[in-house]
């Protein structure tokens, strides 16, 4: 979910205005993506580097997940979306870590659509992470397979991602999924996130379904 800054410079506004803009966004593209079938979202919406940026500008992103959790995530939860956070929490204010644990707990038995939410999250660090749980629990090194590796993961039952879709025009992961999109599909649109809705969902999807995967094979 990229663009929100560019978004806010281009009118004038306080970046905050565009992370705001950024997640009335999500909830429209998450209705969205009921609407038009799909069982699983992905979303990146902190990024381990991140933490870099102005402290200002990061303490308003915390402030509007809380905001979020509070005002757009439980309306969804009406419509039967379940969601889940991935990534580290030992960085993320207490009250925030008893909100996203509250959240999950509250919509664990929803089914319509798994809303993943990534915060605080880096592809690189979740594989370090994930080698360092094999070392610690003794894994030899003929005992490291694929399956051992995924089940250390910072989600395990994030299904792997058919199609990733990268908005603002930046033509890169950013980190995001590495392992998990090894044989994704991409998509890059030059729409700021804040503007992304069900039309350029709906785009994506056609241009998905219009390619042929062979995974390798022919």
């Amino acid at each position: 979910m990229d663009g929100n800054g560019r978004w806010a410079s281009a009118r004038g506004l306080p970046v905050a205005d565009g992370h705001r803009e950024g997640a009335r966004a999500l909830r429209r593209t998450v209705e969205a993506a009921i609407d038009l079938g799909v069982s699983s979202l992905a979303v990146y919406a902190f990024s381990t580097e991140n933490w870099a940026r102005p402290p200002a500008e990061v303490e308003a992103i915390l402030e509007l997940m809380d905001e979020t959790i509070d005002r757009e995530l439980p309306d969804l939860a009406r419509q039967g979306v379940r969601t889940r956070f991935f990534g580290r929490r030992d960085r993320v204010p207490a009250d925030l870590q008893r909100k996203m644990a509250a959240l999950e707990q509250e919509t664990a038995v929803n089914d319509r659509l798994h809303l993943w939410i990534a915060f605080d999250y880096g592809g690189r660090a979740e594989l370090v992470e994930a080698a360092r749980s094999l070392v610690a629990d003794g894994v030899s090194a003929d005992g490291v397979t694929e399956e051992e590796l995924a089940r250390r993961l910072y989600a395990p039952e994030l299904p792997d991602p058919d199609l990733v879709i990268r908005t603002s025009g930046e033509l890169r992961l950013s980190n995001f999924l590495l392992w998990q999109s090894a044989y994704a599909e991409l998509v890059f649109t030059d729409t700021l996130w804040p503007d992304f809705g069900e039309g350029d969902l709906r785009e994506a999807l056609e241009a998905y379904a219009r390619r042929g995967r062979r995974f390798g094979a022919r």
